[in-house]
């Protein structure tokens, strides 16, 4: 079974070679990153939600002069700039849009008019029927098992649901690194796999490479599940920190929270009107109290501090469990061949099961 077969309809309907993912991570997913997924076969995404216009112009340019290949931008729905986010996908020729958190509809059906290819995130059946029934193209289902933001369901029970439930393909995500991983999701009728951890312990990852390599000393039992950091379930390695952070009163980790969402402003370039506008879109979308809000807008400081700076001492390691069964640190190119090459392997040994 070889690539061109393998996860045929992912790879027809996006242009690609290998029906691999890598999904959109802030601070991680940057234009780097996604042009050497894309040029080594597989579908990279940008990831924009920690990203200001120009920078996102800029990332949308710099992946399209690394490679001629397909790839992909990840939005939040609830960005103040959405509608200019859209038009600079469109008019940068971006080939797929996926989505952080809940997309927009309007915005949906906006880059669908353009060409744009819709494959919304969920993590949930429910989910994955509405945005079928708003004309998404495909879907993305990440089991609990998967980093960063989560749900309580495993992809094991998680993607033979979606996949019953909706005619459109579906993409599986939640502990996913190798070939024997792709073959099982092709097996429950998944046209393909996405895959974060994995992708971020490569050679193009923008993450320090003392990161990289502390990563590489955690269990599969060394990662938590909380809504300290933004209000939704997010999967991240248990450090100290992590500790201290769920350990917190609600006073104190409402200041120091406050204090991050601040230089988050500073940095990001964002005016306290247009983050007060995105607070509120949460607020009545999700319910969040004015807890949460401060947090959500200090998470993005937390990420920061390990996937940037290499600190893990004040901030947030998002991962999956499957960090615990990674040992090395390939290109997107080596990895890729090795995940195509363990599949073909992995599928050679079934004989076709007949009835006697």
């Amino acid at each position: 079974m070889s690539g061109t077969s393998m996860g045929q309809r992912l790879c027809e309907l996006v242009g690609i070679d290998f029906p691999i993912v890598s999904t959109g991570m802030g601070y991680v997913s940057n234009a780097a990153l996604a042009g050497a997924v894309s040029e080594a076969g597989g579908l990279g995404v940008v990831a924009a939600a920690m990203m200001n216009l120009s920078e996102l112009e800029a990332a949308i340019q710099s992946v399209k002069d690394s490679t001629d290949r397909p790839f992909g931008v990840n939005i939040r729905s609830d960005a103040p700039d959405l509608e200019d986010r859209a038009r600079l996908m469109i008019d940068g020729g971006v080939k797929v849009a996926s989505f952080a958190l809940a997309p927009s509809r309007q915005i949906m059906e906006t880059l669908k008019e353009a060409g744009v290819i819709c494959i919304p995130s969920v993590g949930a059946r429910r989910h994955a029927e509405k945005v079928a029934g708003w004309g998404a193209d495909a879907v993305i289902v990440q089991g609990g098992e998967g980093g960063g933001h989560t749900g309580p369901v495993p992809t094991s029970l998680l993607l033979p649901q979606v996949v019953d439930s909706v005619d459109i393909p579906v993409v599986a995500a939640g502990g996913y690194f190798d070939g024997r991983g792709l073959v099982s999701a092709l097996a429950y009728g998944a046209c393909g796999v996405a895959m974060g951890t994995r992708f971020m312990l490569t050679k193009e990852s923008p993450v320090p490479e003392s990161m990289k390599r502390e990563y590489l000393n955690y269990g599969v039992n060394d990662t938590v599940v909380t809504d300290q950091i933004d209000g939704h379930p997010h999967r991240v390695i248990r450090t100290e920190f992590i500790d201290q952070l769920l350990s917190s009163g609600h006073v104190r980790g409402l200041v120091s929270a406050a204090e991050n969402a601040a230089k988050f402003r500073r940095l990001a370039g964002r005016s306290w009107a247009g983050m007060v506008k995105q607070g509120m879109v949460l607020r009545k979308e999700h319910s969040y109290s004015l807890r949460q809000l401060v947090m959500a807008a200090n998470a993005p400081m937390l990420c920061r501090a390990a996937m940037v700076d290499g600190r893990t001492d004040v901030g947030v390691m998002s991962s999956g469990q499957v960090v615990g069964l990674i040992s090395d640190i390939p290109s997107c190119a080596e990895l890729l061949e090795r995940i195509m090459r363990e599949a073909d392997d992995a599928a050679a040994q079934f004989a076709p099961i007949g009835v006697q």
